[in-house]
């Protein structure tokens, strides 16, 4: 009997549609990346803006925060892949080598001095951090990469694309090991459940499929959406949250595929699109990001529940 999500508090801050999110591992604070070409970072508890951040010149379409919560990644439309020291609040380093807009980014759960960042000239570039070099260019997809991570202990990286694979590919030396051809449209979201050795994938045509980790076996289809995914998040306890272009926030059983509730974006029409979603590090809150220029945050009701 899943608990209902509520909405409890909406942020306004930033001038743009909100494409990105990002919680530090200390669970003090979260990120948020803009189309009005700035970084803010919030105070979880409280929801108030601690600082902005600029030095983008177009929109930013992704936002990471390191495991030891004093640097930021971010990469936009400008092409830059930036590295941010969240103490002075200044870029240390920029990433170059992408010839389009970055798209998304990933930093390893547990080598995290390896950056991932997939872009619409569809590649994916492997970074250290440490050396600020470029390692690797994975290069094999026919159209933007979307979506990027990376398996905890082992050096395997997933990439989806809107020419509507997923690839796997083996780190040490660049290459692809496997490529998944099931669905039939852009896949524009992924999400990987560390707790259940598999993930989750959603393409345009409202297709949401699970495979195994890390040999990826195709396990089951979800049930149908009506609209586009642009982005997915699990918490510990399998429930998935999925953002689409309407402005819905659906939620999930990810054992059984099960989708318990569907909310609306409150405020929002059904014009307005959810870019960017993500738990706390204790999965009880949840973050998304709107069209509409606002951050709204989300909690179970400890009353309610779907049959009531």
């Amino acid at each position: 009997m899943e608990r209902r999500w509520k909405n409890y508090r909406v942020i306004s801050g930033h001038s743009g549609w909100v494409r990105s999110v990002a919680v530090d591992a200390t669970n003090t604070w979260f990120c948020t990346g803009s189309a009005d070409c700035s970084i803010k970072i919030w105070d979880l508890a409280s929801g108030r803006l601690k600082v902005t951040l600029t030095g983008h010149v177009e929109q930013i379409r992704g936002v990471v925060a390191n495991n030891n919560s004093n640097m930021i990644f971010s990469a936009g439309d400008d092409r830059q892949v930036q590295c941010w020291d969240v103490e002075q609040n200044k870029v240390i380093h920029s990433f170059h080598g992408h010839l389009s807009g970055v798209y998304c980014l990933s930093l390893h759960p547990t080598m995290d001095h390896l950056l991932f960042t997939g872009s619409r000239d569809c590649a994916c570039r492997v970074w250290d951090i440490r050396t600020k070099t470029h390692i690797h260019l994975l290069s094999g997809h026919e159209n933007t990469v979307s979506s990027v991570f990376t398996l905890p202990q082992q050096l395997l990286v997933v990439t989806a694309s809107h020419d509507s694979t997923i690839k796997l590919w083996d780190i040490r030396y660049g290459k692809t090991m496997e490529t998944l051809t099931h669905h039939n449209r852009s896949v524009r979201a992924m999400v990987q459940n560390y707790y259940y050795s598999s993930f989750a994938s959603a393409s345009t045509d409202g297709n949401i499929k699970k495979f195994n980790l890390p040999n990826p076996q195709f396990l089951h289809n979800m049930q149908h959406t009506t609209t586009i995914i642009n982005a997915m998040a699990v918490n510990h306890e399998g429930v998935m949250a999925t953002g689409g272009d309407n402005g819905s926030l659906w939620f999930w059983d990810w054992t059984s595929g099960h989708n318990f509730q569907q909310a609306q974006t409150m405020g929002s029409s059904q014009s307005e699109a959810i870019y960017a979603l993500t738990y706390d590090v204790t999965g009880t809150t949840l973050i998304t990001c709107d069209s509409n220029k606002t951050i709204k945050m989300w909690k179970q009701d400890e009353i309610a529940t779907t049959e009531t």
